[in-house]
């Protein structure tokens, strides 16, 4: 077996294999647990190269295998993330009360076909293996609260998961307490918070499934001036719990498909005339953006907080535990997940990497280790996301000699820096100086954010260095910000808060006196979207920035994504491609160093 140290298991000839899934549907990803602990995760979109990649995760499940050092026959159970006849009583009251679109009916059926004939599909990857038997069902839901709880520090928790939707369900909370998880309560299909963002979020131009973090970015730069309409969508309720005013909304009662069968996920619009009627027409992609659609955005926010903070407040009246655990698609909302401490009593809280729906395939998992009757208990807390594929020098050397005739014609020079040390000196130096680097280390991400192993880095004291990144590197909208990387001992000392945020899922102010220093992550209202970086879970990312805090005095880097409007970088030979299709100066890939020898595109 070749299970990497970053995976922190001890595997035996004993060791028991759990592959868990999100399979038709978007963010479709992979996970193997061992004994109770999760050392691979990889979402299918990664290898596909297809952002958001909904269906079979054929290519995660083969790389979480070979990751592993193992065979499917390795594998005891497969756990996925729904359940075939969850909430079964609220889906036949909906058919008789709402009496949808047949079309709408025939599709949700046929896409319930696909995820039960897993083991038809498993055999089909794998053939000769045995699958029969080994598959587990797990409630959409209870996989989200599970992928939170269940991998947190906490002994007893308050747990809460909203999203769009799974099997015929929006949201779900209870109380995790040991290894269990009751499940108190669900808001059912359609009045979901979910569906009310995105469909805003469409209103206001940005049409594609994972828009909702663009009206996120936008909504710092408006003013709430439209709440009072947007509570017309949706009703606050004493006990928690919300509804929407579905005359508002397609959803559940026209055709409104949802595309899961392999490749981008797509579907209709979600709103109805009504709401057009009410908030006026919709933005077009190619318009530009006014002070109208900001303050739009700045309201459908507002209006999602009101929601959320009114059922986190319920659940602190009734459980008062201080311990919060948040999952599901709206747990990536980092704007609100920054401000419960200031809106509710809560004084902890814990969001896995993968919040969405990709991290229902470790809480699947999960949930089918603790409940097969044999006394199993929960593992050590996930502090890290690195569980994806990680590369060899050998390998990123293999690389760099197949592409060394490009390299040369690029302009670049290529040299090995065997020493850790040296390498983030040299590297730091680049940043300080105004380069933009590539940085591909170790496990991939687990999760939408890259979190300094497929790493863009700048340095955050430059001013223009958000209008470089966003114009010659990341081409995107200009409004939207960048994240900054902190060494965990100085968070206090540059934030309003002093806490562990090591996902970037949280937005905290950055404190008044500090933000001129660091304006290329300091977005518009104040605020950053944090990560805290700590020396035992990335010793060579710590490193890193502990080398240009020395050089510079600033402890943390400006952080984004590897990619140019594609998803993150997987494999070495992702990142080079990137790299010279775009102007960064440096690529650090392992211990090779790539510099370009022209002007910084920061200077041209």
């Amino acid at each position: 077996m070749r299970l990497l140290p970053r995976q922190r298991v001890t595997v035996t000839a004993m060791t028991e294999w759990i592959l868990g899934l999100n399979a038709y549907h978007g963010d479709a990803a992979a996970c193997l647990v061992a004994d109770g602990k999760t050392v691979v995760a990889v979402e299918e979109e990664r290898l596909q190269r297809i952002k958001h990649w909904a269906g079979f995760p054929a290519m995660a499940i083969k790389c979480c295998l070979e990751e592993a050092g193992i065979g499917p026959d390795d594998v005891s159970r497969v756990a996925i993330n729904r359940q075939p006849n969850a909430n079964m009583g609220a889906r036949m009251g909906y058919l008789l009360r709402r009496r949808p679109d047949p079309r709408l009916v025939l599709d949700r059926l046929r896409n319930r076909r696909q995820w039960t004939s897993l083991e038809d599909q498993l055999a089909e990857l794998y053939p000769g293996s045995n699958f029969h038997d080994k598959v587990v069902f797990v409630e959409h839901h209870l996989a989200h609260l599970a992928s939170a709880y269940l991998v947190s520090p906490f002994e007893r928790a308050t747990v809460v998961s909203v999203d769009g939707s799974g099997d015929f369900a929006t949201a779900a909370w209870g109380l995790g307490t040991g290894d269990d998880i009751s499940v108190e309560r669900r808001i059912n299909y359609p009045h979901s918070l979910g569906f009310f963002y995105s469909a805003i979020t469409q209103h206001l131009g940005f049409p594609h499934y994972g828009d909702e973090y663009k009206m996120m970015g936008l909504a710092a730069f408006g003013t709430p001036t439209r709440l009072d309409e947007l509570r017309q969508m949706v009703h606050c309720r004493d006990d928690g719990t919300f509804r929407l005013d579905l005359d508002f909304f397609r959803v559940g009662k026209d055709v409104n498909q949802f595309e899961w069968r392999g490749g981008a996920p797509s579907f209709d619009a979600l709103y109805s005339a009504k709401l057009i009627d009410l908030l006026g027409p919709a933005r077009e992609p190619q318009e530009p953006v006014t002070q109208q659609h900001m303050d739009l955005a700045a309201s459908a926010q507002a209006m999602y907080e009101e929601a959320f903070f009114n059922l986190l407040n319920a659940l602190h009246r009734k459980h008062g535990e201080d311990h919060l655990c948040i999952a599901g698609g709206c747990a990536y909302n980092s704007v609100a997940n920054g401000k419960i401490y200031a809106n509710t009593p809560f004084r902890q809280v814990y969001i896995q990497s993968a919040a969405g729906d990709a991290g229902g395939a470790i809480g699947a998992a999960l949930m089918a280790w603790l409940g097969d009757g044999a006394g199993h208990h929960r593992a050590a807390p996930m502090t890290h996301a690195y569980l994806g594929p990680a590369y060899s020098t050998e390998q990123c050397q293999a690389v760099v000699q197949a592409r060394q005739a490009d390299i040369t014609a690029a302009g670049c020079e290529v040299s090995v820096v065997g020493n850790l040390d040296e390498l983030c000196c040299r590297t730091a130096e680049q940043i300080a100086n105004g380069g933009v680097i590539g940085w591909f280390q170790g496990g991939m991400e687990w999760g939408p954010r890259a979190l300094g192993n497929r790493s863009i880095l700048a340095d955050p004291r430059r001013t223009d260095m958000k209008d470089i990144l966003n114009l010659k590197i990341k081409r995107r909208e200009s409004f939207r910000p960048f994240a900054p990387s902190i060494l965990r001992d100085a968070t206090a000392d540059w934030f309003t808060i002093d806490d562990d945020v090591p996902f970037m899922l949280q937005v905290y102010p950055i404190r008044p006196e500090r933000r001129a220093e660091i304006p290329a992550v300091t977005h518009v209202d104040g605020t950053g979207r944090l990560q805290t970086v700590n020396e035992t879970d990335n010793p060579r990312y710590y490193r890193l920035i502990a080398a240009f805090r020395d050089l510079t005095g600033v402890p943390m880097l400006l952080n984004t994504s590897f990619n140019e409007n594609e998803p993150v970088v997987c494999r070495p030979e992702e990142a080079l491609d990137c790299f010279l299709r775009t102007r960064m100066d440096v690529l650090v890939l392992g211990d090779i160093m790539i510099e370009r020898l022209v002007e910084r595109q920061s200077d041209a």
